[in-house]
């Protein structure tokens, strides 16, 4: 192994590049999660001691109102109706365990969404959940990867599309745009080859977040009134259920009567799958960001990791991607040809201040079968022929595999 040149706390504990990012972003999230926690306990603290002084000053006063009541006799009482309340049990809920109910659930389940309303009671339902949720929330991720990989690919063909105008529209066509020379370093679009051009992450994370929101903006002017909730309380709902955190705090579709029920409940379902996909798609492209920042704090605190070995009688080929033209990868690639640190190939599009972020990704949420295997086999048999060079993850699949292939660089 080739030790890159100078020092930093990333030689002295010997760790490679994906090591350092993995340990920095545990940090990161540690510090995200901690900070999170102080700023929920301003928030909500004070909020939690005046509701519980206001339940138990009600309390108190139904007891004293109520004097030949025993204590102990309404305390079984109120556990026993908010059991039946959770268990939807009391004439104004819908029964939970009818067909319809019984779909609702297992599209709970299935999605991870997990609202906590509806769950077996029995011991023959949860020994059949463990093995139900095993296969459903495989297939669901499956979906959501699937879904992913055809919304990133609309995506980049609806701005490949933007692309080829605006280079029309500079007079940028008729010439080579594959060309060394000097306009070529003059102007990103004349250097960027149409075959390999892909879309900005930047590009494809807005229009997923517009999407996201404008699915959320739907749903919620159906339910805020249906519901009888506060539109900004119909938004929360969509957030936490699209994201699959699924609280339970807010729940749809659980009184027993609904004006045209089979229509919303169409609806709800509708707009949950949609939901649920666009937002698992805008997670991993954020991810990508996030994964910059992370290489960007590992610059700013010159960190000199270890990269990979390099063969001496192989070339890399200069890499492109959706930001970077390959003059600026092939002047980055010479960066890190004598065992530099990996990340130094990660150059800002020039014009433009992003940063770059579509290479190999970290392992997550794997594909079917198939799939792996093939992206198993692309791998080993390049292993052969060229030793990998790029700042991101290496032999990633899964839904970040699909981003790096969609919209980063795609290794032949």
């Amino acid at each position: 192994m080739v030790m890159a040149r100078g020092s930093g706390c990333c030689v002295i504990l010997h760790l490679r590049e994906d090591n350092a990012r993995f340990i920095l972003l545990a940090l990161v999230m540690v510090i995200y999660m901690l900070s999170g926690a102080a700023l929920f306990m301003f928030l909500e603290r004070d909020n939690e001691t005046r509701e519980r002084k206001e339940y138990y000053d009600q309390y108190k006063l139904f007891l004293s109102l109520h004097p030949n009541i025993s204590k102990e006799s309404f305390d079984k009482m109120l556990k026993l109706h908010a059991d039946a309340y959770t268990a939807g049990l009391l004439e104004d809920r819908r029964q939970r365990w009818d067909f319809s109910g019984s779909f609702y659930f297992v599209g709970t389940v299935v999605s991870t969404i997990g609202f906590g309303m509806t769950t077996p009671r029995t011991q023959a339902g949860k020994i059949v959940l463990i093995f139900y949720g095993l296969l459903g929330c495989a297939g669901a991720i499956l979906f959501f990867n699937l879904f992913l990989e055809r919304i990133i690919t609309f995506l980049a063909y609806i701005l490949r599309a933007i692309h080829i105008q605006e280079l029309k529209r500079k007079g940028l066509m008729g010439k080579d745009v594959n060309k060394d020379s000097k306009d070529r370093r003059e102007s990103n679009a004349s250097g960027d080859s149409l075959d390999s051009w892909k879309p900005s992450v930047y590009w494809v994370m807005l229009i997923l977040f517009l999407g996201a929101l404008f699915i959320a903006c739907c749903a919620s002017a159906m339910y805020y009134p249906v519901e009888e909730w506060d539109y900004f309380d119909a938004m929360y709902f969509c957030f936490v259920t699209f994201a699959t955190i699924g609280f339970g705090d807010y729940v749809v579709s659980q009184r027993s009567h609904y004006d045209n029920v089979y229509l919303y409940r169409l609806g709800n379902f509708l707009f949950i799958v949609i939901g649920c996909c666009c937002i698992y798609s805008l997670f991993n492209v954020i991810s990508i960001v996030i994964k910059q920042f992370l290489n960007w704090i590992i610059r700013k605190l010159n960190c000199r990791c270890y990269g990979p070995d390099k063969p001496k009688n192989v070339k890399t080929r200069p890499r492109r991607n959706a930001i970077t033209p390959g003059h600026i990868a092939a002047a980055t690639n010479g960066a890190v040809t004598d065992g530099e640190s990996t990340y130094d190939s990660d150059t800002e599009r020039r014009g433009s201040g992003e940063m770059i972020s579509m290479k190999d990704f970290l392992q997550a949420n794997k594909l079917s079968l198939a799939m792996m295997q093939k992206q198993l086999q692309e791998t080993a048999q390049r292993s052969h022929h060229l030793q990998r060079h790029d700042s991101g993850f290496q032999g990633g699949v899964g839904p970040l595999a699909i981003l790096n292939k969609k919209l980063g660089h795609d290794d032949v």
